[in-house]
C-alpha cells in the first residue's frame, strides 16, 4: 500500500506528515516541528533532544511496546553514556543501532527526520507545551477531514456537535463518565497498554467495544467524544511517566481511571473547553 503524504499549517509552520501504509501509523516531521523553534538549523535541535535522558528513555520504552526487533542490548548501553559532556546522539545513529522503527528519515520531496506521531507530539511538548497542543488540535482535524487520506471517517464539527448534545443531556452526561474499576479489574493483566486506557477512560477493552458494537463504524476512539478524546490525551501522557518511574500494573490502573473520572467530571461542568474549540474551527 502506498504512503499517503499530507501537509498541516500549525500556527504559521508547515508540518509534513505521512502514512506508512502497512498498519496504519501516522509519521509526522520532526524536521518541520523544530523549524518552529528554530528555522536555520531544526537538524541541531532534534540531536539536542535526542542527547537527553528522559529523551532516550521515552523512546526505549515506545520501541520496547511497539518493536519486537529493538535492540535492548545496545539500548541499555546508550542509556548508560547519557548525560556525559561528549555524548553525541543522532537519529542515524540511534536508528542504526538499536533497529528503532519509530523514527525515521525521508529523502525527497517530503525529506526529513520523521518519528511516529506518539513521539513527534513528545517532541512537541518539548519544543513549546503550546505549539504541541495547536499540532494535536490540527492533526486530529486532518484525521477527520472527510477529503482527507488520513481520514477517521467523522469530522470535527459534527463531533463538536455531539459533544455539545452531551452536555445539555442529563441522562448522558452520567455514561459518559466511567464507571470506578472494581478491584479485580485493577488487578487484571491487559494485553498491551492501549486497553490498560480504554479500560480506564471507557470502562471496556476495544474487542469488548467491538463486541457490544457490532454494527459501528471504526474503533471505540474512533466513536469517542471530543472530552473522551482530550482526557485520552492526558493519559497517554501519565501513563508513558508511569512506566518509566516504574509504577505497578496496579497502581497505574486504578490512577488512570481515577483521573479519567475527575477530568471527564470537570469537563462536563465547564463547557468552556468545548465551546473555545468551536470558536478557532468557526474563525478559521
Amino acid at each position: 500500500m502506498p504512503r499517503e503524504h499530507a501537509s498541516i499549517d500549525v500556527q504559521g509552520t508547515t508540518i509534513d506528515l505521512f502514512n506508512d501504509g502497512t498498519n496504519n501509523s501516522d509519521f509526522i516531521s520532526l524536521t518541520g516541528i523544530a523549524k518552529y523553534k528554530s528555522s536555520d538549523a531544526p537538524a541541531d535541535l532534534i540531536k539536542n533532544w535526542l542527547r537527553n535522558r528522559s529523551t532516550l528513555e521515552f523512546l526505549g520504552i515506545w520501541e520496547q511496546m511497539n518493536n519486537s526487533n529493538f535492540n535492548n542490548k545496545l539500548f541499555t548501553q546508550i542509556l548508560s553514556e547519557a548525560g556525559a559532556n561528549s555524548f553525541i546522539m543522532s537519529p542515524k545513529k540511534w536508528i542504526t543501532l538499536t533497529q528503532a522503527t519509530g523514527i525515521t528519515s525521508q529523502p525527497g520531496r517530503y525529506g526529513g527526520t520523521y518519528a511516529h506521531s506518539d513521539i513527534a507530539f513528545e517532541f512537541a511538548s518539548w519544543i513549546s507545551p503550546e505549539f504541541r497542543l495547536y499540532l494535536i488540535k490540527d492533526y486530529q482535524q486532518l484525521k477527520r477531514s472527510s477529503e482527507s487520506h488520513f481520514n477517521l471517517d467523522w469530522t470535527l464539527n459534527r463531533a463538536l456537535s455531539k459533544a455539545n448534545y452531551l452536555l445539555h443531556t442529563d441522562a448522558i452526561r452520567e455514561t459518559l463518565i466511567p464507571q470506578k474499576l472494581t478491584s479485580q479489574e485493577v488487578k487484571f493483566t491487559y494485553a498491551n497498554e492501549a486497553d490498560r486506557l480504554n479500560i480506564a477512560l471507557f470502562g471496556v477493552t476495544a474487542s469488548e467495544w467491538r463486541t457490544a458494537h457490532p454494527d459501528s463504524k471504526g474503533n471505540i476512539r474512533d466513536n469517542a467524544t471530543i472530552e473522551q478524546l482530550l482526557v485520552l490525551t492526558n493519559l497517554e501522557n501519565l501513563n508513558a511517566q508511569m512506566i518509566l518511574d516504574k509504577v505497578s500494573n496496579e497502581v497505574r490502573t486504578k490512577k488512570l481511571n481515577d483521573i479519567a473520572r475527575h477530568q471527564l467530571q470537570t469537563f462536563i461542568q465547564n463547557k468552556t473547553t468545548t465551546e473555545n474549540i468551536r470558536r478557532i474551527e468557526k474563525n478559521k
